[in-house]
């Protein structure tokens, strides 16, 4: 999606009036958005943030959310990676697919031939990128996941690239997006302990982000 620099300055408004509103009130940043007529009316806002709310939801939501296609799509643009290769990569990971069904993932959301890709194939794809990126170690492969999030993801594409902690703030500031290492860390904790932190979808598209402008520069 292209927007010009006077929508994006407005998208920017709305986020940071929405960030303030939910950090108030103590509630997730997702809890408003979509924003409907009643959450826009209690939110209060002053009548042009109102107005730029209302025209930019749909940018909002881009911004805001990632989908396991959207991961999907971005490693393959990242890498440049054809169809022949990215079924080879699902192969590695012991999940076949056909060419149909990576095409249906890869469309835009509001394509009607478009398909969610559900968790166990992204776990088997992103299982078959570390092999792809580290070779194939001895023993049997891991089982994919039956439920991801985006602590595992980030694990893996971290496992897949090999990376250490240092690498990834360096790969985040390519994205402008600067964290510390015990804020990182958190990301890599079993859930339950007392550090676990869970990571947003802000920082793994930021995360992606910043790896796709380091191959980039690479190259």
């Amino acid at each position: 999606m292209v927007t010009s620099h006077y929508s994006r300055v407005k998208i920017d408004k709305a986020c940071a009036q929405l960030d303030w509103v939910a950090r108030r009130n103590n509630r997730p940043l997702y809890y408003f958005v979509p924003v409907d007529n009643e959450k826009l009316h209690t939110m209060r806002l002053k009548p042009h943030l109102h107005t730029a709310l209302t025209k930019c939801l749909i940018q909002i939501k881009f911004i805001l959310y990632m989908t396991n296609n959207d991961v999907l799509r971005r490693i393959r643009y990242t890498f440049a990676f054809n169809d022949e290769k990215m079924i080879s990569i699902f192969g590695l990971g012991e999940y076949p697919v056909k060419r149909e069904q990576i095409s249906a993932w890869l469309k835009k959301d509001d394509d009607p031939d478009y398909k969610a890709c559900k968790d166990i194939p992204m776990a088997a794809f992103l299982n078959g990128l570390i092999i792809e990126k580290r070779g194939k170690k001895e023993g049997a492969i891991p089982e994919p996941e039956k439920q991801l999030n985006n602590n595992i993801i980030l694990r893996k594409l971290k496992i897949a690239l090999d990376l250490k902690n240092e690498d990834v703030l360096e790969i985040m500031k390519l994205a402008d997006f600067l964290m510390s290492k015990h804020e990182l860390s958190a990301f890599f904790r079993k859930p339950g302990h007392k550090n676990y932190r869970e990571c947003k979808d802000q920082i793994l598209r930021n995360f992606l982000m910043g790896i796709q402008l380091k191959v980039t520069h690479n190259k």
